[in-house]
């Protein structure tokens, strides 16, 4: 004789387990603002490593994610009503979100290129620094 897993309820029903146990569920919808408020979450959240978590926790989709910056980057979403369609992106939409993206990408270098450059200078003070030193205490010691 086998056990069975499924479980029985409290009036005597068996009860399916699994993720359609409560029969179908409607599709998710999301507004403008709601996939706007996602992304902004999630890149947060991608800031502090916890990227995969934050999509956990709110059952979704990384595919999703990439969905909506395209339409964030293209500007599609700004502006629409609750319910508007979204449809695709038009060339020239497409061509504006990948020129931002290219943007934003050369300014993320312009800015890491930047900090090196402040680190080095800094760096080359300190070691003018060390070396005047360096020279002031061999003088002093050949006296």
């Amino acid at each position: 004789m086998s056990s069975s897993l499924t479980a029985v309820r409290e009036d005597g029903r068996m009860s399916s387990p699994g993720p359609r146990s409560g029969g179908p569920t409607s599709r998710r919808s999301f507004t403008s603002t709601q996939k706007l408020d996602h992304l902004a979450a999630y890149e947060a959240a991608v800031a502090n490593g916890q990227g995969g978590a934050y999509l956990r926790s709110h059952g979704l989709y990384s595919s999703l994610i990439s969905e909506w910056r395209r339409f964030r980057d293209a500007g599609v979403l700004a502006g629409k009503q609750p319910g508007e369609k979204i449809g695709r992106l038009t060339s020239e939409q497409a061509e504006i979100a990948r020129l931002r993206r290219q943007l934003d990408k050369a300014e993320r270098r312009l800015a890491t290129a930047e900090a090196a450059l402040g680190i080095m200078g800094k760096t080359h003070e300190l070691l003018e620094v060390l070396t005047k030193s360096s020279r002031d205490d061999s003088e002093h010691t050949k006296h």
